[in-house]
């Protein structure tokens, strides 16, 4: 409690949290953060204790009170102003803790709205503006610091310039790196911010090393399980089909908190789902990260579902998305590379990717070894030219770890059949006996809108048979349920069904079908699909097959996106044609597929690190547009018309639910109309979406908006 509880850190709109509380939550958080980090306590705590203590001034308490609105000439930085008190600190002290204070909320330079520290100092007479009326609130400021055990003195206007210009001084002369105590004191912030009430549990849940003796587990079924991991080399590089026991093996060889990183937002959300269950019994701290991720944890204490988004989980499963932030230096990445600091890292199945996105993760891997992680890769299919890339850039043979089976043991992973088809149409026998004996099939199509066409199609065939439709155009919420009654539902039948998909199924989807028809996609993406048919091992499994039947690719590159049509010939040529996939060749069909690696035409101008050092200035970040101008990801929302009022109104966890993802490129040149809250998303006619089908494109054009909505 302190005497001066009118003194706010948040708007009264937002619930009248008083500055000294917000201050010690920070200040409490930074502790246990700066302690897992190795960095001094001290510092962390005065840091974190100065980092608002501009905002006593009455200036800005005055933007906090009810219905205040700020004219477009405003400019008060309360971070400017807490600089005012560095001589508060000993001498050591001040460079750490101006880290942590000038650049929290905006890059020091070059910031998107011209408002960082160096921007306003070149442009305006900056310290004039944030010391103005310095007599009427220094004493306040001072007051709550010497609560918090500072040794206080009076600061004359004079002192406070000295101090603002020390600050000037040391952050013109900012070097190229990233800051530890920046990152320290945003995710401390944020923390504190989110939580707003008591933060003394959600303390006690960070930094608790995973207790990962359940991976010890053996089975003659699952040959990496007998595999020793006591190896000191730092890293690992395992080789193994799917069912092989991959995911235990890379555990096992965690030795503290793990990042667990994988494709796709479906296979987070099955492994995500899996560690959490096996886990179950321990204190380990376990988060999804995904923009859908608090869907997954609706469940869960309101506690649990903020702390999946900050630092100090004991497992965090999450995409190379989520966490590309440390490689292009987007705002927050000094928090993100805090949290990965010293940590365990498993790149599962990165071959996956595009060649942008091994790109970034071949990036991603240099930044994590300057942050001493650990890291540990598995694959069932990835290149030679790529693998040997990881070796080399991981530090060759002694340094690496690896591990692959034997061809006797291979051989025992033979489980499919592969038949080679002219179209779609060649294989309606295929799927009419199937229906018959009541087999589980699986269609798989590289776009949606075939997936849709041969989902109605069928659909209507078929009409006694359970059938059904996913790809990743769904709302979010009905994305979440179309997987579970997939793995809960189709996946357990015993009679016949039918499910038709995209790419979504491809890893770490743990169901078990009985008959593929897919259309062609680069070899190792198929061998991924692969694994969805025949998965469970059993000792009556090995050596029975079960047939895949892959569609000739098309010849017009429109009709072959998102893959390369030379990718796709080369691909069907290298499978077998009505014979045994034998896993012993899969090694040769990638390395005829992927000869060499084509990076050379990936543009690395918006990375923040490059052969082994940061590229970016201290106390700075680039604008988050630099990330999506080099990824071809899900990187925009649509929501429906109908859905618009309903999404401005409500909260994240509501609006996140009726977000449906889509790429930006597909809708940000529409002329659709945009909200300009939350996630910006471009607004749909309701007719161009059904829980159904899903988005449907050609009907996502502005001609068709209800215009009486």
């Amino acid at each position: 409690m302190s005497k001066h509880e009118e003194i706010l850190a948040k708007s009264e709109d937002s619930g009248f949290v008083p500055l000294w509380k917000h201050l010690d939550d920070v200040s409490r958080i930074a502790i246990v953060v700066a302690r897992n980090l190795g960095l001094d306590e001290t510092i962390a705590y005065k840091g974190a204790v100065l980092h608002d203590i501009g905002k006593s001034s009455s200036i800005f308490q005055q933007t906090l009170k009810h219905g205040y609105r700020r004219s477009p000439t405003f400019i008060f930085r309360h971070e400017i102003a807490s600089v005012f008190f560095i001589s508060l600190l000993e001498d050591k002290e001040k460079d750490s803790v101006i880290d942590m204070i000038v650049a929290h909320h905006k890059s020091l330079y070059q910031d998107v709205r011209g408002l960082g520290f160096l921007d306003l100092d070149y442009n305006d007479d900056s310290f004039k503006i944030h010391s103005e009326k310095f007599y009427e609130w220094k004493n306040v400021a001072l007051d709550i610091l010497e609560e918090f055990g500072f040794k206080v003195h009076d600061i004359s206007i004079e002192e406070a310039k000295q101090n603002y210009d020390y600050a000037l001084s040391y952050c013109e002369e900012m070097r190229l790196n990233c800051s530890m105590w920046k990152g320290l004191l945003m995710a401390a912030d944020h923390m504190a911010s989110a939580l707003n009430d008591d933060i003394g549990s959600a303390i006690n849940k960070l930094y608790i090393k995973p207790d990962l003796s359940f991976y010890n587990r053996t089975s003659d079924l699952y040959p990496l399980s007998s595999i020793g991991i006591d190896d000191a080399r730092k890293y690992t590089l395992v080789t193994a089909p799917t069912g092989a026991g991959k995911t235990d093996f890379l555990l096992r060889r965690c030795k503290g908190r793990v990042f667990y990183i994988l494709p796709f937002q479906a296979s987070i959300n099955a492994m995500y789902d899996r560690i959490k269950s096996d886990l179950s019994e321990t204190d380990s701290q376990i988060y999804l990260l995904h923009a859908a991720s608090e869907l997954k944890m609706e469940d869960g204490t309101l506690e649990e579902r903020i702390m999946q988004r900050h630092i100090g989980a004991s497992i965090k499963v999450l995409t190379p998305h989520q966490i590309a932030s440390v490689v292009f230096g987007i705002k927050g990445f000094e928090a993100m590379a805090d949290d990965l600091y010293g940590c365990d890292v498993i790149l599962d199945e990165i071959h996956t990717y595009s060649d942008v996105i091994q790109a970034i993760v071949l990036k991603l891997i240099d930044v994590l070894k300057t942050l001493n992680c650990r890291i540990h890769i598995g694959t069932a299919t990835m290149p030679t030219v790529l693998y040997n890339s990881i070796l080399e850039l991981l530090g060759g043979e002694d340094c690496v770890y690896q591990v692959k089976l034997s061809n006797d043991i291979l051989a025992t992973f033979n489980r499919h059949i592969i038949h080679k088809s002219e179209s779609f149409e060649d294989c309606s026998k295929v799927i009419e006996d199937a229906v018959t004996n009541k087999r589980k099939i699986l269609i798989v199509c590289n776009q949606v809108k075939r997936s849709q066409k041969i989902y109605e199609s069928l659909k209507e065939q078929y009409s006694d048979t359970m059938i059904m439709l996913v790809h990743s155009r769904f709302k979010r919420e009905r994305r979440q349920e179309l997987e579970t009654r997939l793995k809960n539902i189709y996946n357990e039948t015993n009679e016949a069904c039918i499910v038709v998909s995209t790419q979504v199924v491809e890893v770490s989807l743990d169901i078990s079908f009985d008959v593929m028809v897919t259309e062609c996609a680069p070899i190792d993406a198929m061998i991924q699909r692969f694994g969805r048919i025949n998965r469970k091992r059993t000792l009556k499994t090995i050596g029975n097959y079960k047939p895949i039947y892959v569609i000739k690719p098309f010849e017009e590159e429109k009709d072959c996106l998102p893959y390369s049509v030379n990718v796709l010939q080369r691909s069907f040529e290298a499978l077998p044609t009505d014979g045994l996939m034998k896993e012993i060749e899969v090694q040769d069909m990638l390395d005829k597929v992927y000869p060499e690696i084509c990076f050379q035409n990936i543009d690395y101008s918006g990375v923040a690190f490059m052969d082994g050092q940061w590229i970016i200035k201290e106390l700075c970040h680039r604008p988050k547009s630099a990330l999506l101008e080099t990824l071809d990801i899900d990187s925009a929302v649509c929501v429906i018309q109908n859905d618009s009022t309903k999404y401005r109104e409500g909260e994240y966890t509501e609006r996140t639910k009726i977000e449906i993802p889509v790429s930006f490129r597909s809708v940000g040149y529409a002329k659709l109309a945009q909200i300009d809250c939350g996630s910006r998303p471009f607004v749909i006619p309701d007719e161009a979406y059904s829980d159904e089908l899903g988005l449907i494109m050609e009907k996502a054009k502005s001609q068709l908006y209800n215009l009486f909505l």
